[in-house]
């Protein structure tokens, strides 16, 4: 399976999601809190958003996929 990062960070409302690119659907969509948590433990680089590196990339959505589960978790 293979993903998609749509991330819209500069706007008044940020969002960021995890589409699956074949089908389109929504894995994970974060965005207010959640976006500042992630901002606020150094786990939402920008820069890593945008490079074009596989691995970087690859890494990055496995931590936004444990970050979104782990958050679902909470009571």
């Amino acid at each position: 399976m293979t993903y998609l990062i749509d991330a819209w960070l500069d706007r008044p409302q940020p969002y960021l999601r995890i589409l699956d690119r074949n089908t389109g659907a929504v894995c994970i969509s974060l965005e207010g809190e959640a976006l500042d948590e992630l901002r606020d433990q150094g786990d939402l680089d920008l820069h890593e958003l945008s490079t074009s590196e596989p691995c970087v990339l690859k890494e990055q959505v496995r931590n936004l996929f444990l970050y979104s589960y782990a958050r679902a978790l909470r009571p």
